[in-house]
């Protein structure tokens, strides 16, 4: 069927598509766009996610930080040297774990005096011989697969601290379900790193949304800021701004 091919075919190039584009370019119902994307999904073309669908399956499995470090480098780059911006002078702020946000901390140049709390182990070996940087490594068990730590102990220092901003890594981003991540116990340390901080900025690339994982972290009225790459969907970006989500793409 000739819809079918056109669905196909935009879908190879975007990745991910909303029932709302696919009306508008094909100019037939929702229903029938569902209808067409449940028979792909059924022929193992396509998966259907909320409102839309990918190509990759959106249920998300836990993956070392090493086999993450290879997915999508130059696009976590960008994202990473973009943050980087947002730190100011005499700033304090957080960092939670992942490869985009590990990748953040290459490109921090501490202006005067800069204060960082993280759970990451990587991260602090980046920062580690800047003088500037004043860093807090929170304690507690290390998770293997993300070289960061989980538990009890940090999520006590956490009660005791106040940052500017929070830089998060997710493993998802669903418009409805929110941000989440493969561990139960990180998702719960990130939410104690929410209440942490004034501002939050997740830096994500657009494999990320239409995503879900196991381990919910919170809604997207959350998240003050989205960092991400310019192969975004613009329905998705669209949907995120109408959430009032500043929605920065790097070009």
């Amino acid at each position: 069927m000739e819809r079918h091919r056109i669905i196909l075919e935009k879908l190879n190039k975007e990745k991910h598509l909303e029932v709302s584009e696919l009306c508008d370019i094909l100019d037939v119902s929702a229903v029938t766009i569902r209808k067409d994307l449940k028979l792909l999904e059924q022929k193992g073309l396509l998966y259907r996610t909320h409102g839309g669908a990918s190509l990759e399956n959106p249920y998300i499995n836990e993956r070392t930080v090493i086999d993450k470090e290879k997915i999508s480098v130059e696009e976590k780059n960008g994202i990473a040297q973009l943050a980087a911006s947002r730190i100011v002078e005499n700033d304090s702020i957080l960092i939670a774990s992942g490869t985009t946000v590990q990748a953040l901390s290459k490109f921090i140049k501490a202006k005067n005096k800069l204060t960082v709390i993280t759970s990451s182990l990587h991260v602090v070996l980046h920062l580690i011989h800047d003088k500037n940087i004043e860093i807090l490594q929170l304690g507690g068990y290390v998770r293997h697969s993300s070289a960061s730590v989980i538990g009890n102990y940090a999520e006590y220092i956490l009660k005791n601290v106040s940052c500017s901003k929070l830089f998060l890594g997710v493993d998802g981003i669903d418009l409805e379900y929110g941000l989440s991540t493969t561990n139960l116990e990180e998702a719960e340390l990130n939410k104690k790193m929410l209440r942490a901080a004034q501002k939050v900025v997740v830096l994500a690339d657009f494999s990320k949304f239409g995503k879900k994982s196991f381990a919910r972290i919170c809604d997207l009225s959350k998240v003050d800021e989205i960092i991400t790459d310019k192969r975004i969907s613009n329905a998705i970006k669209k949907k995120l701004e109408d959430k009032e989500i500043k929605v920065t793409i790097v070009d």
